[in-house]
């Protein structure tokens, strides 16, 4: 595999993109022009791994088949305590299976 990238759709691609540059240092690798001007955004948010944001709106317009519940992320850290001081809707963190995990809210309050 060369590289994953998952499709995420959401309410403010704009919005949304900014949080994960402010709060995770993801980086602007395409601006995709869609139909009735509406922007497709990727962001890599470390080697290999993309999120390419949709607005729910040109989805329900043009693909409404693929709207559904919002996928689980998982993400590894090397600074794991530094990653949960810096966003501010950080949840406890807490051990799973040895783990420790917490998770976090974007702005338009999906869980990561």
């Amino acid at each position: 595999m060369q590289k994953m990238r998952t499709m995420l759709y959401v309410d403010d691609v704009e919005q949304v993109v900014q949080f994960w540059q402010d709060n995770l240092g993801a980086k602007v690798v395409e601006i995709n022009t869609l139909p009735d001007e509406f922007n497709n955004i990727v962001l890599e948010i470390a080697p290999n791994v993309e999120l390419s944001f949709f607005a729910k709106a040109f989805i329900r317009q043009y693909s409404p088949e693929v709207l559904g519940s919002t996928p689980s992320l998982m993400f590894y850290s090397k600074d794991f305590k530094a990653l949960h001081d810096r966003l501010a809707t950080a949840g406890e963190i807490v051990d799973n299976g040895g783990t420790a995990t917490f998770n976090f809210r974007d702005p338009e309050g999906k869980r990561a």
